[in-house]
């Protein structure tokens, strides 16, 4: 017989960004702004990421798009990888993702892709510590998630190289 395993969790659901505390409205703003900032000939779909370290520093990322689709990078990991490049040992707290298209409205927020998930997952592990995700898209609402492990329930983890 089989069994079956529910997995929940929450989402904040914010009316706008005023709703949010004012760190947090600072780096979304910072997220909007660096959007004009990506490379996004291809998918006309440009998206802006901050990251508030633990330390106070913002790290900002926009997606890079390649010709060879695999070769361009997300905006999420543009930004991770950054951080954990010029802060090795300092924890993200906070990440806000913001998107924008030039050929379709983005009515709700878009939460990141799987492979900037497993990122920003691993992200989660290397610091022991949860990363607060702000999500937001052309209107106004905005998600506000607790830890990037409920959006990647199941994830894969370091525990998983384990030897035996």
């Amino acid at each position: 017989m089989a069994n079956s395993v529910e997995i929940k969790f929450s989402i904040e659901v914010l009316e706008s960004a005023s709703d949010l505390s004012t760190e947090d409205q600072g780096l979304l703003k910072k997220a909007t702004k660096v959007l004009k900032d990506a490379y996004a000939p291809y998918s006309h779909f440009n998206v802006g990421t901050a990251l508030l370290l633990k330390n106070g520093d913002i790290v900002v990322g926009s997606n890079q798009e390649n010709v060879a689709y695999p070769s361009g990078l997300c905006a999420e990991r543009v930004a991770l990888f950054a951080a954990g490049a010029q802060h090795p040992d300092v924890p993200v707290t906070t990440i806000a993702i913001t998107a924008q298209s030039d050929t379709v409205t983005i009515d709700e927020p878009l939460a990141p892709c799987g492979a900037c998930r497993q990122v920003m997952c691993e992200t989660e592990n290397r610091y022991g510590q949860k990363i607060k995700v702000i999500l937001k898209g052309d209107a106004d609402k905005i998600y506000v998630i607790n830890s990037v492990s409920d959006i990647l329930p199941l994830s894969f983890t370091p525990d998983k190289l384990a030897v035996k």
